[in-house]
C-alpha cells in the first residue's frame, strides 16, 4: 500500500475506539485483577496509575505521533527518524507476529468456553467438575510433551478465531472502524451485568475493600512496581507496532495529546470495572484467595468454580457463564486483529504490497503456526513463548525505541507533533522529555534485568523458565528471541535481493 493510496480513519471516534479496543484486552479482564489481588488491591491501583501517568501516556503519545507524522508502520517511521534504527521496528513487528500466533489460541479457548457454557447447568455446586471443564476440552498434558493429542474442538474454534480476525481487518480502517463500534461497547455492557450480579452477592463488600483499600506495606515490595510497570506497557498496546500503525492512518487534524489521554484512562477504567467483577464474584463465592496473577488460571479454572456457586439454578449459572466468556471474546478480538494490523501495515508499507492480500497471507501463515498450540503440549509451549515475548522481547523493544527517540533523535520534535493541534491541553515538555529520555529506558532496563535475574536464579544457569527444560526454553524462548532481534537484518537481505525494489527515503521534516 503506497503512501498516496493509504487509508484513513473515517472519524476521530473510530480511531479512539479502535485504539481503546486494542488496549483493552484479556489482560485487563484477568491479569490486572490478579495482580491487584497479589499486591494488596488498592496499592497496586495507585502504583499502576502513577506509572501510567509518568511513563505509559508519554510513550503512547510518542508512538501515535511518529505514526501520524510519517504515515508508516513502525519500521518505516523509525527509518525516517534515524536510518539505522529500522531493525528496531522489525524487532517490534516480528515479536508482535509471534504474539498473534498464540494469542489467537487463547482467543479460541475463550470461544470454546462460550460454546461450552451449557455444561455449567448440570454441575451446580460441583467445583471439582467446573475446574476440569476447560482442561478436558483442550486435552492438555500440562507438559511440553503430548504432540499426538489434538483437540478437535479447539481447532474448530481456532478456525473461527482466524476467520473473525481477518474479517475485521480485511479492508483496513474501513472494516476496523465499523467493527469497533460494537466490540468496544459490548464487553462494557457484559462487565456491567456481571458487576451488578457481583455487587449483590454476600461478601461483595469484602471484595471491594480488598480491591480498593491500599495495603501500603506492599509498596516496599519491588515486585509490585515491576508488575505494575509491565501491566501498563502490556495494557496500552505500546511496543507492539500497533499504535504506530493506528497513528499512521490518522488525519492531520487529529489531537494526539487529548486522544491519548482518553485512550489511556478508558483502558484504566475498564481494568477497574473488570476488577470489580472478579473481586466481588470471587469474594462472594469464597474463591478470592485462588486468583492467579497470570489470569489464565483465574479465567479457565477458578472462575468456573465461582460460576457453579453463583446460584442454586444451573440454568442461571450457565447464562452468567456465557455472558462472562462472550465478554472475553469481545475483549480478545480487538486486541487480536490490532496485532495483525500492525504487522500487516509494516510489511505492506515496506514492500508496497496490497494491504488486503498481505493481511490474508499473514492470517494464513499465523493460523498454520498456531496449530502447534492446539496439541496436548500446547498449553506448556504457550506459557514458555508468552513469557519470553513479554518479559524479554517486548521490554527490549521499549528500551530501544526510547533510546532512538530520546537519544538518537530529538524528543522535542516528537512533542511538537503531539501538541500540533492542541489548544487547551498541551503535553508539557518536562513531562514528555524526562519520561521518554530517562524514565522509560531506565525503568524498562531495570524491568529487563529483574526478569533476567529471576530467570537464571529461578531456572538455573541455562535460563530454564518455570521448571521447563532447557531444550524447551531454547526453542520456545532463546531461539524466538534471537530470530526477532535478527528480523530487521533478514528484511534487509530480502530488500537487497529485490533488485527492482525502491527503498523508502522519507525523512522527518519539521
Amino acid at each position: 500500500m503506497s503512501k498516496q493510496k493509504r487509508g484513513s480513519w473515517g472519524s476521530r471516534s473510530q480511531f479512539i475506539l479502535a485504539a481503546i479496543g486494542s488496549a483493552v484486552g484479556l489482560g485487563n479482564a484477568w491479569r490486572f485483577p490478579g495482580l491487584a489481588a497479589k499486591h494488596g488491591g488498592g496499592a497496586f491501583l495507585l502504583v499502576y496509575l502513577l506509572v501510567m501517568l509518568v511513563i505509559g501516556i508519554p510513550f503512547l503519545m510518542m508512538e501515535i505521533a511518529i505514526g501520524r507524522k510519517m504515515h508508516r508502520g513502525v519500521p518505516g517511521a523509525l527509518r525516517a527518524i534515524k536510518r539505522g534504527s529500522e531493525p528496531v521496528g522489525w524487532f517490534a513487528v516480528s515479536n508482535a507476529f509471534v504474539i498473534s500466533v498464540y494469542y489467537a489460541v487463547v482467543f479460541a479457548w475463550v470461544i470454546l468456553m462460550a460454546f461450552a457454557s451449557f455444561k455449567f447447568a448440570d454441575i451446580t455446586g460441583d467445583t471439582a467438575a467446573a475446574s476440569g471443564v476447560w482442561a478436558d476440552l483442550i486435552k492438555t498434558t500440562g507438559t511440553t510433551s503430548g504432540y499426538g493429542t489434538i483437540s478437535i474442538p479447539v481447532i474448530g474454534c481456532l478456525l473461527i478465531a482466524w476467520v473473525l480476525i481477518y474479517t475485521c481487518i480485511r479492508n483496513g480502517t474501513g472494516t476496523v472502524g465499523k467493527v469497533v463500534k460494537y466490540t468496544v461497547f459490548l464487553p462494557i455492557i457484559c462487565l456491567l451485568i456481571l458487576a451488578g450480579k457481583g455487587l449483590f452477592m454476600s461478601g461483595a463488600f469484602e471484595g471491594l475493600k480488598k480491591f480498593f483499600i491500599p495495603d501500603f506495606s506492599t509498596l516496599s515490595d519491588p515486585s509490585l512496581w515491576i508488575d505494575a510497570i509491565g501491566q501498563v506497557f502490556y495494557s496500552l498496546s505500546i511496543m507492539m507496532a500497533i499504535m504506530v500503525a493506528y497513528g499512521s492512518f490518522l488525519n492531520e487534524k487529529a489531537n494526539i495529546a487529548k486522544d491519548s489521554m482518553i485512550i489511556a484512562f478508558s483502558d484504566f477504567a475498564i481494568s477497574v470495572l473488570s476488577g470489580i467483577v472478579l473481586f466481588t464474584t470471587m469474594s462472594g463465592t469464597g474463591q478470592l484467595g485462588n486468583m492467579t496473577e497470570s489470569g489464565i488460571g483465574t479465567a479457565f479454572i477458578v472462575y468456573p468454580q465461582s460460576i457453579v456457586l453463583l446460584t442454586n439454578s444451573g440454568i442461571t449459572n450457565a447464562i452468567f457463564a456465557f455472558i462472562f466468556y462472550f465478554c472475553l471474546c469481545t475483549l480478545a478480538i480487538d486486541s487480536a486483529f490490532s496485532i495483525i494490523e500492525g504487522v500487516s501495515t509494516a510489511i505492506s508499507d515496506k514492500f508496497d504490497l496490497n494491504h488486503k492480500k498481505t493481511t490474508l497471507s499473514l492470517c494464513l501463515v499465523a493460523g498454520i503456526l498456531s496449530l502447534w498450540f492446539t496439541t496436548g503440549a500446547g498449553l506448556a509451549w504457550l506459557d514458555i513463548v508468552d513469557h519470553w515475548c513479554n518479559a524479554f522481547s517486548l521490554i527490549l523493544v521499549g528500551i530501544l525505541e526510547a533510546i532512538v527517540i530520546g537519544w538518537l533523535f530529538n524528543p522535542l520534535k516528537v512533542l511538537k507533533e503531539v501538541n500540533r493541534n492542541t489548544d487547551k491541553f498541551k503535553m508539557p515538555a518536562w513531562w514528555f522529555v524526562i519520561s521518554i529520555k530517562i524514565l522509560a529506558p531506565l525503568t524498562l532496563l531495570g524491568f529487563f534485568i529483574w526478569n533476567l535475574v529471576s530467570l537464571f536464579t529461578g531456572g538455573g544457569i541455562y535460563g530454564a523458565q518455570d521448571g521447563y527444560s532447557f531444550a524447551s526454553n531454547l526453542f520456545g524462548g532463546w531461539l524466538i528471541l534471537a530470530l526477532c532481534i535478527a528480523s530487521g537484518f533478514i528484511v534487509k537481505l530480502i530488500e537487497m535481493k529485490l533488485r527492482n525494489y525502491k527503498p523508502d527515503n522519507d525523512k522527518w521534516e519539521d
